[in-house]
């Protein structure tokens, strides 16, 4: 496997997933924001789900799993549930290549746009899918699933920093 290829992820590699997430919360510290760096990684459950869905994704730097991107269907169309890259890997391109190879697929498959949500103001989150082409999304173009997230995120103290769904067009 070649450095900065993009697979889908192996059975065998979710728990390098879960250590990889807690590294990548880790600068969540440096904004104050200690309870989302303390946050629990997806559990293998989830990310078992997500793997049998075909909705988990890694990419290789150094012959490492380097990050991962888990992706799920929301209103009909692709949500970008987490995008993750160890620290040790990070600045190198790795996020924007597994965002927009989830953009390329969904393309692909003939969907017009893929959501996520993201804290606003935290530099690698909502400033950051500004710069992939994703817009913040006002409340009333939120469909019901995405609503069913924010409230989600709402009820788990999430919106504590100020968070916003996005939107890229395809």
């Amino acid at each position: 496997m070649t450095d900065g290829t993009i697979r889908p992820a192996r059975p065998d590699e979710l728990g390098t997933l879960r250590e990889l997430e807690i590294a990548a919360g880790a600068p969540f510290r440096d904004l104050g924001m200690d309870p989302i760096a303390d946050d629990d990684p997806p559990s293998t459950v989830v990310l078992r789900g997500a793997l049998d869905r075909g909705g988990l994704w890694v990419i290789e730097d150094g012959g490492a799993v380097a990050g991962y991107l888990m992706d799920d269907v929301v209103d009909g169309e692709p949500h970008l549930e987490q995008v993750s890259v160890h620290p040790d890997h990070a600045r190198r391109g790795l996020g924007a290549r597994l965002v927009e190879d989830l953009l390329a697929r969904a393309r692909a498959d003939g969907h017009h746009a893929v959501t996520l949500t993201t804290f606003v103001d935290v530099p690698w989150n909502g400033p950051y899918y500004a710069r992939l082409g994703f817009r913040p999304l006002a409340d009333d173009e939120l469909g019901p699933g995405l609503r069913a997230v924010r409230g989600s995120e709402i009820a788990k103290g999430l919106d504590r920093w100020p968070r916003t769904a996005m939107r890229r067009e395809l």
